[in-house]
């Protein structure tokens, strides 16, 4: 055990939010280590940016490296079960029409492209570095690490911050971690070679595909393979009686449209993965001496691509909550209730559709947008990621959405009632999967 090292803040975890939060404390001249259980490109799901991701990335001074690993995308294509169609919209007909694209990208490259930036700004970036204890007290915190070649390695540091994404540290070790009750998935995912995109300037959109037991995503990357996974209620693949490739493929002949698709497409490495318990938060994202970040705090059904967002806008907060802890703690608990509701306002936003998003209801709202009372601008304001800087027109947008939506149910309170009994039917818990892989997405 070498001797314990002091610094400012210890950040756990090398993705989006961790390596975000690290520039930004590292900016401020603090002593800021970073740790990263992996060595970088290390993959992970979740490739689909927003909008609202653009304006950080610029914050960072990362927008044109994104730019030049990324696949322009400007919007999304939703494709029904039962309709000879398809619905598009794009992110420019919310209340910004400036916030109108973001990218795909390789999680492996962006998130090395984050933490690498991290390291120029002056924070001590460290891959291969798992921590494996956490002790607070008064002054601030000790944490001890083990690197790859078994070494130990001990950090003093005034203040903790939590990235470790869906490992979630300390919201375990401080047993705050809960399931989401009211949603209940799985998900099949793989790679494709010579995938058929959508023409011209929606080539890099992302699909939406509803299917019998979930929905699936088609997000197209630039060095030309497509991400494909299918989200999937909890008892679907807990049926499964078949090798994980063989079911992948039967799952995705379950939607016709996505079937042509694919129809001349290789999957890369042969390899299909699976992932579960999908949905969880924390019931606190502050201490005195502790943050937690991104997935670290929660993590919610990934439909509306709202991960990467979240995680970064929660480590810009963040950094402003960290610095008052340092420099004026009097101002703490003012700052961690300020805090708290903001991190839960995305969330609150996001699921509220996630929750809905199989009712018959939704699925017409969204294959028939009608901007009615701005409804739309609101929605696609919020798919934009486009949620903490519009005022009262934004909430008030969302609000007309959701009174449609309700007016519409109780017309159709039949379908509305089906709909309803078929989820909560859905999202009982039936146990965890045979060879289940929890995949990191920090």
């Amino acid at each position: 055990m070498q001797a314990t090292q002091d610094c400012d803040v210890l950040v756990i975890g090398g993705g989006p939010a961790g390596s975000t939060i690290a520039t930004l404390l590292a900016r401020q001249g603090r002593q800021v280590v970073l740790l990263e259980k992996e060595h970088h490109p290390r993959f992970h799901i979740g490739e689909s940016l927003l909008p609202g991701n653009v304006e950080l990335f610029e914050k960072l001074g990362v927008r044109d490296q994104v730019a030049k690993i990324g696949m322009p995308k400007f919007g999304i294509e939703f494709v029904p079960p039962d309709l000879p169609y398809c619905s598009y919209v794009d992110f420019s007909e919310g209340w910004d029409p400036s916030k109108d694209s973001a990218w795909q990208v390789r999680r492996s490259e962006l998130d090395e492209l984050l933490f690498r930036n991290a390291a120029k700004e002056g924070a001590l970036a460290v891959e291969g570095a798992k921590v494996r204890q956490v002790d607070f007290d008064d002054e601030g915190a000790t944490v001890q690490a083990t690197l790859d070649d078994g070494a130990q390695r001990r950090w003093r540091a005034r203040f903790v911050v939590d990235a470790s994404g869906r490992d979630t540290l300390l919201a375990n070790k401080l047993k705050s971690k809960k399931k989401n009750r009211e949603h209940n998935s799985t998900a099949l995912f793989g790679h494709f070679r010579n995938a058929r995109r959508l023409k011209g300037k929606r080539e890099g959109n992302i699909s939406i595909c509803w299917f019998e037991h979930g929905w699936f995503w088609f997000i197209p990357l630039a060095d030309g393979t497509t991400s494909v996974g299918a989200v999937c209620w909890a008892y679907y693949l807990k049926a499964r009686d078949k090798p994980l490739k063989d079911y992948f493929f039967d799952t995705i002949a379950l939607c016709p449209e996505l079937a042509i698709r694919l129809k001349d497409a290789t999957l890369v490495d042969d390899a299909v993965h699976a992932t579960g318990n999908f949905a969880y938060s924390s019931t606190h994202a502050t201490g005195e001496r502790y943050l937690m970040v991104g997935d670290a705090y929660t993590f919610i059904d990934p439909m509306f691509s709202s991960g990467v967002y979240l995680a970064m806008q929660s480590a810009f907060d963040g950094a402003e909550l960290v610095a008052t802890a340092l420099d004026q703690p009097a101002r703490l608990p003012a700052a961690r209730r300020a805090l708290e509701k903001r991190m839960r306002t995305g969330p609150k936003d996001y699921s509220w559709f996630i929750y809905r998003v199989t009712n018959p209801t939704i699925r017409d709202m969204f294959m028939h947008p009608n901007n009615m009372f701005n409804a739309k601008q609101g929605l696609m304001s919020l798919l934009a990621a486009d949620i903490h800087q519009q005022g009262p027109a934004y909430r008030k947008s969302l609000r007309m959405f959701k009174v449609l939506y309700y007016l519409v149910s109780v017309l159709n309170w039949r379908r509305t009632y089906a709909g309803w009994k078929r989820r909560s039917a859905n999202i009982r818990d039936h146990g965890p999967l045979r060879g289940e892989t929890i995949l990191k997405a920090d």
